[in-house]
């Protein structure tokens, strides 16, 4: 891969993490707001994504097919990077403290390295243990000194643990196992077959999803955060994903995951809850230097890390 495609793939993948650390927050507070309930906003993202990458691929790649013999591992790669990981995050967020959900996110690298070396055979060198372990000092710094947002659950039940653990596992599994898949095709064909299997799993339980919910008390300003949840953290950032895949190794695509605490941390600045200090601007240099760390491609002839 030339240096321009992995500059694209970084700044892809830089900028669908930084959506989704608004998209903790925004799918927090639809959550604590009890109107839409995690599987109607779930409904919402699968159909609503599937239409947008269904009328663009009209307009972008109107010839492109999978191979009939490729559908069962979309459908597969669905459930994985879709369906569970979406539910597993929707139901979990609303049991789960900001700090505690940073933390348990942060184990998804490691996951995505762990089995990426068992099944596509990618090397574990140390300079990406180093990474991690750099990356991972940084959050965690972050995380203990930053002010929580004030929404969303006070205390964490072990659901919502057992939920961000599935979240991150889920989607690390994707991560790791799919990439040669998703370099095969064009990643708007990939994605509207993605989300259109996603949309076939999510449809019995649409109508009682949607019952349970109470969409006329949405407010505007509600409304406008399911937009965004809809359009920019699912339409937006899952086509940037795949795009970075493409150019990247998997674990360097989930060190991404990394840009979600230091995005809670400016949204906390913005809003006054936290102040600027060496310690944190500390942690923000260690979180982006181990993923450059990541970022460094093994040799052929180096040897795995033991």
């Amino acid at each position: 891969m030339d240096r321009n495609g992995t500059l694209a793939g970084n700044l892809a993948c830089f900028t669908a993490y930084a959506i989704f650390g608004f998209n903790l927050i925004s799918c927090r507070n639809i959550a604590t707001d009890g109107n839409i309930t995690p599987m109607a906003l779930f409904c919402l993202r699968a159909f609503g994504a599937a239409v947008l990458f269904w009328i663009w691929s009209l307009f972008t790649a109107p010839n492109d097919k999978i191979e009939k013999k490729d559908l069962w591992k979309v459908a597969v790669a669905s459930f994985l990077g879709l369906f569970l990981t979406q539910i597993s995050f929707l139901f979990a967020i609303a049991e789960c403290t900001a700090i505690d959900a940073s933390i348990l996110v942060t184990l998804s690298p490691m996951m995505t390295l762990v089995i990426s070396a068992i099944v596509i055979k990618e090397r574990i060198t140390w300079s990406g243990i180093a990474g991690i372990a750099l990356s991972l000092t940084g959050v965690l710094i972050l995380i203990f000194n930053c002010v929580s947002i004030r929404s969303g659950a006070n205390s964490t039940s072990v659901r919502g643990i057992l939920g961000m653990i599935i979240n991150t596992l889920s989607f690390a599994s994707y991560l790791g196992i799919f990439k040669p898949l998703i370099q095969k095709y064009k990643v708007v064909t990939f994605m509207k077959w993605m989300f259109l299997f996603s949309s076939l799993m999510a449809l019995p339980f649409a109508f009682s999803a949607f019952g349970a919910s109470n969409f006329s008390a949405v407010t505007t300003e509600m409304a406008l955060q399911v937009l965004f949840v809809v359009v920019g953290a699912t339409f937006i950032a899952y086509f940037l994903i795949p795009f970075g895949q493409k150019r990247l190794r998997p674990v360097v695509v989930c060190m991404y995951t990394y840009v979600q605490p230091v995005i809670a941390m400016v949204i906390a600045l913005s809003l006054g809850l936290d102040s600027l200090s060496l310690l944190k601007i500390i942690a923000t240099v260690l979180v982006f230097s181990g993923v450059g760390l990541v970022n460094v491609v093994p040799k052929k002839t180096g040897r795995r890390a033991s």
